[in-house]
């Protein structure tokens, strides 16, 4: 998946002038999408959030949206965060009504929760200093309930969750992450990965089994595409008996994708939360993420 590939990129600061920045946070349901950009004859996200925000703005301009995160196809967000810019005149005619109408326009698996002007420097994108994601699985030998099958992956080995973590702690802090990721031209794939970590929660309540779920919580300044699910997927590996706590360490050190490692499917992923600095440290972190990382030691 496409999580959220942070590539340089000479995009303006702020909005042009005349324009207002505004925050959505929002939220859908990544079954029926093909991920979140727009796509010719596709289904996206982004498509159906700026075809209903031209609608309920009587606009002939399309507004176009700048996103926290792109996700693939089958990946849900609850925690997503997206900017526009429109015109002055036009926020300050239809803001107060916006959240409302949206509402009534948008389909049923996608909802826009909350729409506010963005302070000084804001950028949805390069603003952000994390994204957190969570990846769910049920690992019952029974499998799936039914009604939750739409965001959990079945994984039909019992998982060890403690050796699960202790291979994810070999993969903790800034590294190249080459080896997990799907190149893109013009794209790093080095990366801060802040938090990785197992626990069980709870079965749903009124789900029809009783056990428990592994969620993987995975946060990091940002993720390049695929990223998420191929850790996810070396991890299962180790939790299941199939490979040493030491291998996916081992496939990372390595740099290159290994064919042991499968990029597992994208409904078991949600987008949970993007993290931003406080207002007045908005601007540099902005200017800083614009930068090509490279390791330290590195060739420049």
């Amino acid at each position: 998946m496409a999580e959220d590939c942070a590539e340089t990129a000479p995009v303006k600061d702020g909005p042009a002038e005349g324009r207002t920045r505004i925050r959505l946070d929002l939220a859908y349901h990544g079954a029926e999408f093909s991920g979140w950009a727009r796509q010719r004859g596709r289904r996206t996200v982004q498509e159906e959030i700026e075809s209903a925000l031209q609608v309920v703005t009587r606009s002939q301009e399309l507004f176009p949206l700048t996103v926290a995160g792109r996700t693939d196809a089958g990946v849900h967000a609850r925690g997503q965060v997206a900017h526009v810019d429109l015109p002055e005149e036009l926020w300050a005619a239809h803001g107060a009504k916006l959240l409302r109408r949206l509402a009534g326009r948008l389909p049923a698996d996608v909802r826009v929760f909350r729409v506010s002007e963005a302070p000084a420097g804001f950028d949805a994108r390069f603003a952000a200093i994390w994204r957190r994601y969570a990846y769910r699985v049920a690992d019952h030998q029974g499998g799936v309930d039914p009604l939750l099958r739409g965001h959990v992956l079945w994984h039909d080995r019992p998982l060890d969750l403690e050796k699960m973590n202790r291979a994810a702690e070999l993969l903790l802090g800034e590294h190249d992450f080459a080896a997990y990721c799907k190149k893109r031209e013009g794209a790093t794939t080095i990366r801060t990965l802040l938090e990785l970590r197992w626990d069980r929660v709870p079965m749903d309540p009124y789900a029809a089994q009783e056990g428990s779920l592994a969620v993987a919580t995975v946060r990091a300044d940002a993720f390049c595409h695929n990223m998420v699910r191929a850790l996810v997927g070396a991890m299962l590996l180790v939790g299941d008996g199939h490979r040493p706590v030491e291998f996916p360490g081992e496939v990372l050190a390595g740099g290159v994708r290994n064919s042991a490692v499968n990029v597992i499917r994208p409904y078991g992923l949600t987008l949970e939360e993007v993290g931003y600095p406080a207002d007045d440290q908005l601007a540099e972190r902005n200017r800083q993420a614009r930068r090509l990382r490279t390791l330290p030691g590195a060739a420049a």
